[in-house]
């Protein structure tokens, strides 16, 4: 049985490595360990940052995902990101996200302090966009447009 749970601070290895993989996989990145371990314990230290969820099943995390708030002044009321989202290779195609994302939508529905989710996909991942529009979501308004240092 799976299970959906917000991330532990006894996760944190197990989400580093996570991100480590789905960095590798997506963007063939080699991001530095310990820079990412700094900022995934940085999400416990503040939680205003966000808060991670894994799907585990057998004590074993196959999914886990970030989310992250951002106060929308237009709908005064805050949107939720989903960041960092990574389903292990064994997982996919078993309806892993989908219960994750089934469950923040609950909690976004039923809360007036929660407006909407939001993610961003890179344009070549097909796949990952035919599940988030099987689940609601749809690209017709924004385009992303970034500056990183």
């Amino acid at each position: 049985m799976i299970e959906i749970r917000k991330g532990k601070l006894s996760d944190i290895e197990n989400i580093v490595e996570l991100q480590l993989q789905m960095a590798h996989e997506t963007e063939g990145l080699q991001l530095d360990k310990k820079t990412v371990t700094k900022g995934v314990y940085g999400v416990f230290q503040q939680p205003a940052r966000g808060a991670y969820w894994v799907a585990e099943e057998k004590d074993k995390i196959l999914a886990v995902f970030l989310a992250i708030p951002e106060w929308s002044d237009w709908r005064n009321a805050t949107v939720m990101w989903i960041h960092s989202l990574y389903v292990i290779p064994q997982a996919r195609k078993k309806g892993v996200f989908s219960k994750m994302f089934r469950n923040l939508k609950k909690q976004v529905e039923q809360s007036p302090e929660l407006a909407g989710l939001r993610l961003y996909v890179d344009k070549q991942n097909e796949p990952a966009q035919k599940v988030y529009e099987k689940l609601g979501m749809n690209k017709h308004h924004y385009e992303l447009y970034e500056w990183l240092k």
